[in-house]
């Protein structure tokens, strides 16, 4: 194996390892609210930006439309968000966070900055920079491989 290998797979560890504790550790406030970190970027997505197609939701977060449709159905069952459905095309249903979801995230947001800004404050401001440019760098780099 060379160097150049050596170092990818040491850089793919790296980068594992840090992404799993991080989620790992900003995830356990989320979840004192009882709320997995999923139904969070949905409600967060929501208030954030407003009414969503449902398809859009699960592309912006990430999230198969089968596993999409079953977390707006939790969501919605916890009145945090409703379906409205589209008038001008039925194919259409948007999700909106209701005020008990935004009384929500309102209550969980600052607490979840204050958390992820520390978890960062760890690299100075231009190592945080230089993280943000080299890994969407990266994520770029492997999305127009695909």
């Amino acid at each position: 194996m060379g160097k150049d290998t050596e170092r990818a797979l040491k850089l793919f560890i790296v980068l594992s390892r840090a992404s799993k504790v991080v989620l790992e550790e900003a995830n356990k406030l989320i979840e004192t609210y009882e709320l997995n970190p999923t139904e969070f970027a949905v409600l967060e997505l929501l208030y954030h930006k407003g009414r969503q197609p449902i398809q859009k939701i699960g592309q912006k977060i990430l999230l198969r439309s089968g596993s999409m449709t079953y977390v707006v159905d939790k969501l919605e069952k916890k009145g945090l968000l409703e379906r409205v459905f589209c008038t001008e095309d039925k194919r259409i249903t948007y999700m909106s966070i209701t005020q008990a979801g935004k009384d929500l995230i309102e209550k969980i947001f600052p607490s979840h900055e204050k958390n992820i800004q520390s978890l960062m404050s760890t690299l100075t401001d231009e190592e945080q920079d230089t993280a943000i440019e080299l890994l969407k760098k990266l994520g770029l780099s492997v999305k127009d491989l695909s």
